[in-house]
């Protein structure tokens, strides 16, 4: 019975789904590789995942979400009938769930609405689809008071988005959305490399860069990684020793436009709701959160103090299954007739 209830992180990078009464009981990347000659879908979720880059020619792995919203509909809707299947296990066949969907805070009408066919035409009623916004689930997901009457602030930073916002009463008072996020701290690894080493690399090397020596502040001269690549000259494999100093100055100039995004919420915040950012803090959530130095960045670019939330890989998954759980108490956090509720 409570698996017909089900919270979606519709993540660019990742997918997870939240069942009521259980928690998170599905947490898969989003990738779908599909035949280039049938166009049939092979694989989803981690086993797609690990064809990327290794794929003979007829198979493509792709990601059918970019910037946290639908690049490829037919590759969502498959994508989510998988995932939604998975969590719904035996009970797919006799129930279609209510689901709790998480969309972008800049998420366009267009866009919100191609989720919400993408979630029905995957097996689910259309008066069973309900969308939040992303940062309102990470606030919730983080233990922010969201229902008080007080400022409190998150920045969700994911694969293909940054999701900033300030919350009060059930509201969001000041948010930016900003298409800066995991994927872009990758891409300046993968152009560092190349410029300064000559080396090619794909992105999943550009990722375990980012995971085990990324840095945002205070960096380690002593802290190494081997990198193995391809040699833009001779085409023959070459590894290099990286530093996290170096990986430092590769992935500067994306945190340093999460650091302004932010600057630029505050600056649209409400006086009152400001002093309450400051004496509370900032939260951190999603799995840039997690970079090092970055909420010490943030700390003293802002003057406020940061934290990383609590499990901040699992906010967004987390605070859907809370609206889930409390569906009825919780209502007023919804997108609802096409309108994002605002304070």
């Amino acid at each position: 019975m409570f698996k017909n209830y089900l919270g979606i992180d519709l993540g660019t990078a990742n997918t997870l789904v939240f069942a009521k009464g259980t928690g998170i009981i599905l947490n898969e990347s989003s990738v779908v590789a599909i035949s280039t000659d049938t166009k049939k879908v092979l694989a989803v979720g981690d086993e797609a995942k690990q064809m990327i880059g290794r794929t003979p020619g007829n198979i493509t792995a792709i990601r059918p979400l970019k910037d946290g919203v639908i690049a490829d509909f037919d590759t969502t809707r498959d994508m989510l009938r998988y995932f939604i299947g998975k969590a719904q296990g035996r009970r797919k066949f006799f129930f279609k769930p209510h689901v709790v969907v998480c969309v972008p805070s800049g998420v366009t009408e267009v866009e919100k609405r191609a989720i919400e066919e993408a979630t029905i035409t995957a097996g689910v009623a259309p008066r069973s689809v309900a969308l939040i916004e992303e940062p309102m689930a990470a606030a919730i997901g983080a233990g922010l008071p969201i229902s008080e009457p007080t400022g409190s602030m998150i920045v969700d930073i994911g694969g293909g988005t940054s999701e900033i916002a300030v919350i009060s009463l059930c509201g969001i008072v000041a948010s930016k959305s900003l298409h800066v996020a995991g994927d872009e701290l990758d891409d300046h690894i993968i152009n560092f490399m190349r410029r300064e080493y000559g080396l090619a690399i794909g992105d999943r090397t550009a990722e375990e860069i980012k995971l085990n020596i990324g840095c945002a502040y205070g960096a380690d001269s002593s802290a190494t990684m081997d990198v193995r690549g391809r040699d833009l000259v001779s085409g023959l494999p070459r590894t290099v020793l990286l530093s996290e100093v170096e990986a430092l100055a590769a992935m500067r100039e994306p945190i340093d436009k999460i650091v302004d995004a932010i600057k630029s919420t505050l600056e649209k915040t409400p006086p009152e709701l400001s002093s309450d950012i400051m004496a509370h803090g900032i939260a951190l959530a999603g799995g840039g959160a997690m970079i090092k130095g970055l909420a010490k960045l943030i700390s003293i670019e802002t003057g406020i103090p940061t934290y990383v939330a609590n499990e901040p890989l699992n906010c967004v998954a987390m605070g859907t299954g809370i609206v889930v759980e409390h569906f009825n108490q919780l209502q007023n956090v919804l997108i609802t007739h096409g309108k994002k509720r605002r304070r």
